[in-house]
Formats: C-alpha cells, structure tokens, sequence
C-alpha cells in the first residue's frame, strides 16, 4: 500500500502540474500560451491524464481520482480497505502538482489583474451557475468516463485509468472535455478540484480572491455519484444481463 500511495501521489502530481499548468499558460498574463484557447486545454489535459498514468499504472492503476476509486470499489475491483490510502495518495498529489504550477509561473502571478483567472489555473467554476445543473454535469461526465473504464477491462480485473491503457484513457478524457466540459470545466475528479483549490488558499497567490467554497462541494460529490452511478449501471447492464 505504501507503494501504491507514492505511485498515485507521483501519477496524479503530474497530472495536476500539466493540466493545470496549462490552463496557467492560457489565462495568465504575459505567458507565450496565453489565450491559446479550449483546444489547447483539453487535449494538454488528456495528455496529462496520459502522463500521470504511465506513471503510477504500472504499480497503482493509476485510479489517480477518487471518483474512479469509488466505482472500483463499489463493483469489488478495488477493496475498500484500500480507498482511504487512494484517496490520500491523490489528494496529496493534486496539491504539490498545483504548488508546482505555482513556482513554475511565479512571476505572472503578479502581471495578471483578474484575480478569477489566478483561481481558474486551480480549479473548476461554472459557465453558467446553477447548482443543480452543474451538478448533473459533473455526474454526467464522471458516468462517462468510469463506464468506459468498466467496458474497456471486465469487472473484477479493472484496476484503475491503466485499464483502458495511457492513450485510450487520453481520448476518452479528450472527448468529455471536448464535448461536455463547457458547462463546468468539467472536473470529473475531486482531487483534481478539491486539492488545487486548498493550495490556491494557502498560497501567497497575489491579488488572489476566496477560493469559491460555496462551489467547491460540486466538483467533488457530483464526480463521486458519477463514478458510483456508473460502476451500477455497468452491474446491472452488462455483468448482470448483457454477458450471461
């Protein structure tokens, strides 16, 4: 378990240090990215998601999220017992990814004026703020992605993202960026949020604002139901009925 922790603390500590330092490329100021756009975004995310699972697969499974633990762990592919050592291994990680992006573009903290872009290179915010919409989109996106993680390796032998492989796991997280990211930024993971967003308040960030907490309980529990919801659903429709 020790190892396993350390692999999902190195795997998602890149994670957040190329997706977030991305988005830090796109919107802050002075930077050779800067208004790069959504493109740019979600196909350096993917390839984060590509990153962080080569890098702890092959020991972990690279779960790298909890939402994808929790779907494990409801279908028995992960043992219970286990989740609080993921849960810890990825939420450490998503905070020293997001400190690392802090130092990388430390000196256009200063340069950028919005203080909602500082908060936007941390974690995720609504386009348009509705909590029971945001919520459904955080679901929605968490269900696609950990159903795909179930079709692409029979249940019981799932063991986490490196299921499905580095790259298909890429495209996968492309798409639902591509197609269901614009209402929320698409989080799809609570570490990825959740752990960014306490190092956006600890941090001496310049002209930063709140970290948005009446929000922050979106990003993390509507990502949690998606991935139970689809470890459910893939149960009852294909281990259940569709492959007896």
């Amino acid at each position: 378990m020790v190892e396993k922790f350390l692999a999902e603390v190195l795997g998602t500590g890149a994670l957040i240090l190329l997706g977030d330092g991305v988005v830090a490329g796109v919107l802050l100021s002075k930077s050779k990215a800067q208004n790069s756009g959504w493109i740019v975004s979600t196909m350096a995310w993917a390839f984060a998601v590509f990153v962080g699972v080569i890098i702890a697969g092959p020991i972990s499974g690279a779960h790298l999220n909890p939402a994808v633990t929790v779907g494990l762990a409801v279908n028995g592919a992960t043992p219970w017992a286990e989740v609080p050592v993921y849960f810890a291994g990825e939420m450490l990680g998503a905070f020293i990814g997001a400190v690392l992006v802090f130092l990388h573009y430390y000196p256009h903290w200063e340069v950028t004026e919005d203080a909602n872009l500082k908060l936007a290179v941390f974690c995720t915010a609504p386009a348009i703020r509705s909590t029971t919409w945001n919520f459904v989109s955080e679901v929605i996106g968490t269900f696609v992605l950990v159903f795909a993680i179930f079709a692409f390796a029979p249940m019981g032998s799932a063991a986490g993202l490196a299921s499905l492989g580095a790259l298909p796991v890429a495209l996968v997280v492309l798409v639902i960026g591509l197609a269901l990211g614009g209402t929320t930024g698409y989080a799809i993971n609570p570490a990825r949020d959740l752990g960014p967003r306490i190092a956006h308040w600890l941090l001496p960030i310049p002209g930063k604002r709140d970290p948005d907490w009446a929000y922050s309980w979106i990003p993390v529990v509507g990502p949690l139901v998606g991935g139970a919801l689809a470890a459910v659903v893939y149960q009852v429709t294909f281990t259940n009925f569709m492959l007896k």
